[in-house]
């Protein structure tokens, strides 16, 4: 029997953060707060328990991420409605979370100005990204994306590995680790390998 309120499940690993979360939903008469989990297998399991209307989905936690969450949960409930909070604005991510059917985007520091009505966009059947995401998403919209060999690369790049170090790693020559480095530079408008590692984990190509 449904009782109208929009029934929330919270995901992440941080025990203060779900309970400012349940505070802010539990104070609003059309919504309610019907389960929590602190990772990600758990997250799973909750979800096959009480179906909830809406989930909030941590991206960084241990085992298995968000995105990996929200990819089972939605294989299983296609119809899922899922709400990504993170204080990770890299555009990579975002995407990565979209596109796997997060239906909402949401930076932390702004769930006191934003979640409640993001909440009941996404149960209306809306979309929704933080400004900040949006930003992110347009300023690298036209940006050529890094091959799966680049982004090898750059991964032992920020290792702090040596061209040769990475040659042997990847069983390739060093003369195209030299050319994926080169890539690497340009695609990402990086001055150096330093910058290009900083880069790659900002924008959330590689973890940090």
């Amino acid at each position: 029997m449904s009782t109208g309120l929009i029934r929330i499940l919270t995901v992440d690993d941080h025990v203060l953060f779900r309970k400012g979360v349940a505070a802010l939903v539990n104070a609003e008469s059309d919504m309610k707060l019907v389960a929590e989990a602190s990772n990600g297998q758990e997250a799973i399991e909750q979800f096959r328990s009480h179906r909830p209307d809406v989930s909030l989905m941590d991206l960084q936690m241990p085992g298995l991420n968000g995105t990996e969450v929200i990819e089972r949960i939605r294989c299983e409930f296609p119809d899922a409605r899922i709400i990504v909070l993170t204080t990770y604005t890299g555009d990579v991510q975002v995407l990565r979370a979209m596109k796997t059917g997060a239906r909402a985007y949401l930076l932390k520091s702004l769930l006191d100005k934003e979640l409640l009505e993001t909440i009941r966009a996404v149960h209306a059947g809306k979309r929704a990204l933080s400004p900040e995401a949006t930003y992110e998403l347009a300023e690298h919209a036209t940006d050529e994306v890094l091959t799966p060999g680049e982004v090898a690369v750059l991964r032992l790049i920020a290792a702090g590995n040596a061209n040769k170090e990475i040659a042997a790693q990847l069983s390739v020559t060093e003369e195209t680790v030299k050319g994926r480095v080169k890539n690497i530079l340009s695609k990402l408008g990086a001055n150096d390998r330093t910058h290009a590692a900083m880069i790659g984990v900002k924008r959330g190509i590689i973890e940090g």
